[in-house]
């Protein structure tokens, strides 16, 4: 017999992961349209349809040797699930008043509000590129909005700027999703950098979190007398396959990129989302912006390449992580030397 010859496994490289997520959840605002529900059933049923599998995967880790998440971690997921399921809904609001693929660039305002709680919150200080960057694709929003329409033109939608206002709390709520689970995913794995060869839970984060986007639903959804399905099917389909692609898929991605990359950077890299999501409506959904809106589309996509243009050596960020890690019980844990959120 032959010596066993040992295989290197090599990882997905963090920004690979998350740019690999993003371009998964770019048709998440087409399967929204296509479901044709009400904007609390359509996040109940994301995040419904998404709880079985992501469970499966959970009990694989656990089997697998991954240690439980913490308590604190575990509890901090939920919460921001349940800032998840606003979110969700809101963005329902935001796709009738402005289509999906605009309503898709108008919510990844989060790219700003993301660097700027990062700032405040964890002293994240934002990259040079970032800062540049910002003007760009806050103009870029402004033309999505059609607020800025002239000579005739007519903006897509049938109130594009309530849809850039529904658009803005989008932001904000995905902002501070993203932070949480961020915060949550950082916890666990420091948690398991004390116990050598140990990793990292991946589903069981998003597992939390999606358990707490469902109770979140269904609060807002009685609360806002918001429960109406329709005609189940292909309503139900469509749910199932938005779960598949973005909840399940798409996060599990960016989940696992999260406790290695800069907070900003998370947030620049889920702008890639947009360009896919405007191709899609555009041959999906039958949906035309004006020229001016697509102008738009343009300039917030220039703007992400101008705020991921300065990158660190890997080398350098994953020492930069380490530290980070050990660190983490304060607020310490989300300092940055070179790279901002």
């Amino acid at each position: 017999m032959g010596r066993a010859r040992s295989v290197q496994v090599k990882t997905m490289p963090p920004a690979a992961a998350a740019a690999a997520g993003a371009v998964c959840i770019s048709s998440s605002a087409v399967l929204m349209r296509l479901a044709a529900t009400s904007a609390s059933i359509t996040a109940l049923g994301r995040c419904s349809f998404a709880l079985p599998v992501l469970g499966a995967l959970a009990l694989l880790e656990r089997r697998r040797g991954v240690p439980p998440m913490p308590s604190r971690s575990r509890w901090l997921a939920r919460l921001a699930g349940v800032f998840l399921a606003a979110d969700l809904i809101m963005w329902s609001h935001a796709i009738t008043a402005i289509g999906a693929g605009l309503g898709t660039v108008v919510g990844n305002l989060e790219v700003l509000i993301i660097s700027l709680l990062a700032w405040l919150v964890l002293g994240e200080r934002p990259r040079r590129s970032l800062v540049l960057a910002s003007p760009v694709m806050l103009a870029g929003l402004v033309l999505v909005g059609g607020l800025a329409d002239v000579g005739g033109s007519r903006a897509y939608g049938t109130d594009p700027a309530l849809g850039v206002v529904y658009g803005v709390g989008v932001a904000i709520l995905y902002a501070i999703y993203i932070l949480m689970l961020r915060q949550a995913t950082s916890s666990a794995a420091a948690g398991t950098a004390e116990t050598p060869g140990a990793r990292a839970a991946v589903a069981a984060p998003l597992l939390e979190a999606t358990a707490g986007a469902v109770a979140g639903s269904v609060v807002l959804g009685f609360a806002l007398r918001d429960f109406h399905l329709g005609p189940a099917w292909p309503a139900l389909g469509w749910l199932a396959l938005l779960a598949l692609t973005s909840q399940v898929i798409g996060w599990l991605l960016i989940t696992v990129s999260m406790p290695r990359l800069a907070a900003g950077m998370i947030g620049a890299l889920l702008l890639i989302q947009p360009a896919g999501s405007v191709a899609l409506s555009y041959v999906i959904l039958g949906e035309r912006p004006s020229a001016l809106q697509l102008a738009g589309v343009v300039l917030v996509l220039t703007g992400v390449l101008v705020a991921v243009s300065a990158r660190t050596p890997e080398a350098a960020y994953s020492r930069r992580r380490t530290r980070i890690i050990r660190q983490a019980s304060g607020a310490s844990r989300g300092r940055s030397l070179s790279k901002s959120p």
